[in-house]
């Protein structure tokens, strides 16, 4: 019923208020001894069961850090996949405790759904695939083309400005699931499929001659991708967004999941501060103050994350491009700890 009712409100556009988390939700996952939450239904690289079962990727990976913050052990997660039309639903109705699902940051989520982004674990851009056959080089050659794409998600909208703002003609077929999509695209259904270029490379592996489709160049929209938690639980929100910058910090000081019992001898003060060997930052989250130690010793770091989902050291072998550390030319940056 809830469940309804939050679905209800959010079709009229009224949201859910804060104060409809009736306990912190800290305490009730440390209750029910586990982590919820919520994935897709099956994205390679960021969301994705193996044959036996076990869920494997970048959102993955950061409800298991946020599980090994908690538990000190990151096995202690339960993995419910969404579609795109109903994961708000289900973390408005508390379902879930985190939704980690390939999710856009927008104006309009931030602020009528009753939902808090706590950041961006992924940049992206919403691309174009064709077949290699189609003699196609770049999106401005797609007029009069059939679109396949995933309804419940931004992608739609962005179809309509690129097309609309060129006066290209363009016809959207659109379907539930992600996977409906490809295999629509596949069948020849349409001409183009259209989503993050993340999840392009990634379906891309599902296709029956994946070498006979190319991505196109352009990059049609930003979409900044991160975890999403209900509004009115601050405590929450702050630990699901400082588990994201524990990792990024700690690349960008160096601490693996292989040094870091090594580190947290380190003298370096900022170190000292990530690790909890100084101060009592964990504490400020409710955690133990070597919530960080966890995280890293568990998990790793954003870029051993990065790369073991995604990268280079995965199937889909992704340049790290605007997911590069500030320093190192791209936009992942986190706040210090101090």
């Amino acid at each position: 019923m809830k469940r309804l009712v939050c679905a209800l409100l959010i079709f009229a556009g009224i949201g859910v208020p804060a104060s409809r988390v009736e306990a912190a939700v800290l305490d009730q996952v440390k209750t029910k001894g586990f982590l919820q939450c919520g994935v897709s239904q099956g994205i390679p690289g960021f969301s994705a069961p193996d044959d036996k079962g076990n869920w494997t990727g970048l959102d993955v990976d950061l409800c298991r850090a946020i599980a090994a913050a908690i538990f000190n052990d990151p096995t202690k997660v339960k993995f419910s996949p969404l579609s795109a039309k109903d994961r708000f639903t289900a973390l408005q109705s508390g379902e879930i405790d985190v939704l980690s699902r390939n999710t856009t940051w927008t104006l309009s989520r931030d602020t009528s759904l009753g939902l808090n982004f706590t950041g961006v674990i992924y940049y992206d851009g919403q691309g174009f695939m064709v077949r290699q056959d189609k003699k196609v080089n770049s999106a401005l050659e797609l007029s009069s083309a059939s679109v396949c794409t995933q309804t419940g998600t931004t992608t739609e909208l962005n179809v309509a400005d690129f097309f609309r703002s060129r006066k290209m003609k363009y016809e959207i077929i659109a379907f539930a699931t992600a996977d409906e999509t490809v295999k629509a695209y596949d069948s020849g259904r349409c001409d183009v499929f259209t989503t993050d270029v993340s999840q392009l490379n990634a379906e891309k592996l599902k296709l029956a001659k994946p070498a006979d489709h190319i991505i196109l160049p352009e990059i049609i929209s930003k979409e900044p991708l991160g975890p999403v938690v209900r509004q009115g639980d601050e405590q929450w929100f702050d630990i699901v967004k400082w588990t994201l910058y524990a990792m990024i910090n700690a690349e960008e000081m160096g601490v693996t999941s292989k040094n870091v019992a090594e580190m947290t001898k380190s003298p370096n003060p900022e170190i000292k501060r990530l690790l909890g060997t100084e101060g009592k930052f964990g504490e400020a989250l409710g955690l133990p103050n070597d919530w960080a130690v966890r995280i890293v010793k568990h998990i790793g770091n954003y870029g051993e994350i990065f790369d073991r989902n995604v990268g280079a050291g995965s199937k889909l072998g992704i340049d790290r491009g605007l997911n590069r550390l500030w320093s190192k030319g791209g936009l992942q940056y986190a706040p210090p700890i101090r």
